[in-house]
């Protein structure tokens, strides 16, 4: 089992207490192909980022040094053919292709942590203007937007490799929970309009700040 935090409990025989990082950066090498760092980046920022998060290129190679030490990757140096200088190549061992696994199938389903800024700032709405609440919403629309057409873009773009078929499923996702994104900025644009008219009816000044309780 794991712990919340994505970290393997040690009563797991043959699974060390790894952070949840590790285990995504070595699902990304479970694929089968033979990644430098660089390439994790890449496939971390075309999948990952849109359900999770995309490690940086200092974590990454964190946590590879730290598959190694598991023995659960390999590594080796091999030529350019640009000329330019050596890269260093990750590949999945079988113990670490067994580790996922056994990871993927026992790992409790921790419910996601909701952190979202646009509505932290709109909860504190007492405290703007409302032209300002809504130019926080239309940014976060038009960010929730961008998301689900980058993601539009890598399903169609995944398609045609078979190897991708589950990860394609959760750029799926990503497209239509970005969608529902850009559509409850829609409609809490429309509720603070609905607000306005509201208070605009009784003679209430805007809020300025003399909210009294959150």
């Amino acid at each position: 089992m794991t712990t919340a935090d994505g970290k393997g409990q040690g009563g797991d025989p043959g699974i060390p207490a790894l952070p949840a990082t590790s285990w995504a950066v070595l699902g990304l090498l479970s694929f089968g192909e033979e990644l430098s760092g660089y390439d994790l980046k890449k496939w971390s920022d075309w999948s990952l980022r849109f359900f999770y998060w995309s490690p940086s290129f200092s974590q990454i190679y964190s946590e590879l040094k730290r598959l190694e030490r598991a023995g659960y990757a390999t590594s080796r140096m091999v030529a350019q053919e640009t000329g330019s200088r050596d890269k260093r190549v990750y590949r999945i061992t079988d113990e670490g292709m067994a580790a996922v696994r056994t990871w993927a199938r026992t790992a409790p389903v921790d419910p996601p942590v909701l952190k979202h800024g646009p509505m932290l700032r709109l909860w504190l709405g007492h405290l703007l203007e409302p032209e300002q609440m809504r130019d926080v919403l239309a940014r976060h629309r038009e960010f929730a937007e961008t998301m689900r057409l980058r993601a539009q873009t890598d399903v169609d773009g995944s398609k045609a490799e078979e190897a991708w078929a589950y990860p394609t499923l959760t750029l799926k996702w990503a497209e239509r929970y970005y969608a529902s994104e850009r559509d409850l900025a829609d409609a809490m644009l429309a509720d603070i309009e609905e607000l306005e008219r509201a208070r605009a009816a009784k003679g209430a000044a805007p809020a300025s700040g003399e909210g009294k309780r959150p």
